[in-house]
């Protein structure tokens, strides 16, 4: 999968989520259905935080000078939530109640930072070619970093989805 086919992927994905989002009061955004899971606004924090994380990772990533030979990893299991996946501390969202405004601002903070690496990229391709460690898939292509950004977001999308669906 090429970088501009991703890219569409990212903004359809992120224009899903804010449609969702838009017109939801702050006691829906906040509410949480038990305490072992989190609110539509932790899920939000969760992504925007996941988003910073991996921009860090792939500028670390493009400043490697060596090419990688590593297989594409099969990432369609994230769509997959029957399979819990834990998410590490660092991406781990507060426990602070956050207003609409607030969460769309960190949401599109953390895709500006996105966009404004990947379009320093002279050579996309050089995506395919670069790697960094990933806490779970372990070496991963950098060009599988940004794929997976809108597949995990396709993942919380259906979180929240059944959020709202359990709070009617």
């Amino acid at each position: 999968m090429e970088l501009p086919e991703i890219n569409q992927n990212l903004k359809e994905t992120r224009d899903e989520l804010l449609g969702i989002l838009n017109g939801l009061s702050g006691d829906q955004l906040n509410k949480r259905i038990d305490s072992n899971r989190w609110s539509i606004s932790q899920v939000c924090q969760h992504l925007s935080k996941t988003e910073e994380l991996y921009v860090v990772a792939i500028r670390r990533g493009l400043k490697s000078k060596e090419d990688s030979i590593i297989e594409n990893k099969p990432l369609d299991f994230l769509l997959d939530r029957s399979q819990k996946l834990e998410a590490p501390d660092m991406a781990k969202p507060t426990d602070e109640p956050l207003e609409y405004q607030e969460i769309i601002e960190k949401l599109n903070s953390s895709r500006e930072k996105l966009y404004e690496t990947l379009s320093t990229i002279e050579d996309p391709s050089v995506l395919s070619r670069r790697h960094f460690i990933h806490p779970v898939f372990k070496e991963m292509l950098l060009i599988e970093w940004v794929r997976s950004l809108y597949l995990h977001e396709r993942r919380h999308i259906e979180q929240i989805n059944e959020i709202l669906a359990e709070c009617k």
